[in-house]
């Protein structure tokens, strides 16, 4: 046993018991145990502490003894945007005394964005020593940026497309990819590509990486507008992305899978769900969640529970606990003593109605309890979404998480749908759905960059269902026929 899994007390320091959740035959209590942070991205274990990374360029720690929060590190040269930032981090297992410490974050290089893999020591709380690893190329968006240490002290990194369709089937390059190295940095000799850092490819933006204990890995990935997935992770796969997206079930994919061999998710979500941070929970402290995945979302703004099959291939049922009630979350870390830490996202670039509050962004805590509360909350009862939505179901499902529900979007990165131009125009509205855009407008004085995915996998009777809601809410009211998208299409 290592020395990070020596102690498994429950820590006694005095926290805010802010909420209960009923499981099947227990309780959990939900602490707050941090608070007024800014926007932590990445949590890891060490010595009975968190260390975490802030995205505007702080490494702190929390010392789980005391409950005191401290920094670590400021990154001087972290490039932050709307994702960009200061995002993963991990320790090197095993070593009691000044372990290794990795981080990853984006920079500018003159006008280049640039991702940076850099590996510092911990010493007397404090990280020094900083030794670069590797640079792969960053973007404004999809830098992936997920970090994981195997039991071998192997360093996997899940870099982004940085929305660039040509990176993530190329295997020469490294986004798009899961890559693999030594904690020094180097190419492992075992690697299935020599001389290569690559180890897997095929993907868009994945956002969750974590490992079992059987030595299964497991990836959270962003889809475009459907799709969101699931990866079980094995070498030299293709996993799909741009070509195919999610499961094969269109007549193209599965075209594109008969010629060319490309791995399907183990799970996936249309409406989207924007899964974040990933932890794998094999411990005995809450038997109704062993075996399972610990996922936290964004859009939204859940934990939810995978429960594995017997041979850890495949996800057999979904639980989802917490909808709303805490904001987006980023990550999620099983600590040795079965506690479950997650943390909150709400003073990022999108956060959502409601959020963020005075106490934002938060770290709570999930344990055992043996009260029996009087008030609690209980599983979430999650509707099955159908083509028979219509309108403001399918707006919220599918565009409200970028345009908001006001309709007003986000200034600079998703442009409003009120009194918008496109939208009164119904054969204009119509080309976008099907087609989606490039960005990089500007309207109304204000520079647009985020892409626009295409939504031509709804029908013609939901394509409607979307524009003459937005036309009632947000434009001049002009309604449109299914024929009228169907003739579109053609």
């Amino acid at each position: 046993m290592s020395c990070q899994s020596c102690n498994r007390q429950p820590h006694d320091y005095v926290t805010e018991v802010i909420d209960h959740v009923k499981l099947d035959d227990s309780f959990l209590e939900i602490a707050t145990v941090a608070d007024s942070l800014q926007v932590p991205w990445g949590m890891t274990f060490f010595d009975d502490k968190i260390l975490f990374t802030e995205i505007i360029g702080n490494v702190k720690q929390l010392d789980l003894s005391t409950g005191q929060v401290s920094t670590l590190l400021r990154v001087p040269d972290v490039f932050t945007r709307t994702t960009p930032g200061l995002l993963d981090i991990v320790v090197q297992k095993g070593v009691k005394d000044n372990p290794y410490v990795i981080i990853n974050y984006t920079a500018k290089e003159n006008d280049r964005i640039i991702s940076k893999l850099v590996r510092y020591t911990y010493q007397k709380d404090t990280l020094i020593n900083p030794v670069d690893l590797l640079t792969v190329k960053g973007a404004k968006g999809h830098n992936g940026a997920r970090l994981m240490l195997d039991s071998k002290n192997m360093l996997y990194w899940a870099t982004g497309d940085v929305a660039d369709n040509t990176e993530a089937q190329d295997s020469t390059t490294l986004n798009g990819k899961i890559l693999r190295m030594t904690i020094n940095g180097e190419i492992p000799p075992d690697n299935p590509i020599p001389n290569s850092f690559v180890y897997a490819w095929g993907f868009r933006n994945m956002q969750g990486l974590t490992i079992d204990d059987r030595g299964n890995i497991f990836t959270s990935e962003h889809g475009d507008a459907i799709e969101d997935e699931i990866n079980l992770i094995k070498p030299l796969n293709n996993y799909g992305w741009p070509a195919i997206e999610g499961m094969h079930d269109t007549p193209d994919e599965i075209e594109i899978a008969k010629h060319s061999s490309r791995t399907k998710p183990i799970w996936s979500w249309t409406p989207v769900v924007a899964p974040a941070g990933l932890a794998y929970y094999g411990e005995s402290d809450i038997p109704e969640w062993k075996n399972t995945l610990l996922l936290v979302t964004l859009k939204s703004q859940s934990l939810r529970v995978l429960h594995l099959d017997d041979k850890n291939q495949q996800v057999k049922r979904e639980q989802v606990y917490f909808s709303k009630k805490y904001g987006r979350m980023r990550s999620v870390l099983v600590t040795p003593n079965g506690d479950i830490y997650l943390s909150t996202s709400n003073r990022d670039w999108n956060p959502q109605p409601g959020f963020p509050l005075p106490t934002d962004d938060r770290i709570l805590r999930l344990r055992k309890t043996t009260e029996t509360p009087d008030n609690y909350l209980k599983e979430d009862v999650v509707e099955t979404e159908s083509k028979e939505h219509k309108g403001k179901q399918l707006y919220t499902s599918f565009c409200a998480s970028c345009h908001k529900e006001d309709g007003l979007g986000v200034k600079g990165t998703f442009p409003p749908l009120k009194n918008a131009a496109r939208v009164e125009d119904s054969n204009a509205f119509i080309d976008l759905l099907l087609n989606g855009s490039k960005g990089r407008d500007t309207i109304n004085g204000v520079f647009y960059e985020q892409d626009m995915a295409s939504f031509s996998f709804l029908n013609d009777e939901e394509l409607a269902a979307i524009i003459n809601y937005v036309k009632t809410a947000f434009g001049d009211g002009e309604q449109i026929s299914d024929d009228h998208v169907k003739k579109k299409r053609k």
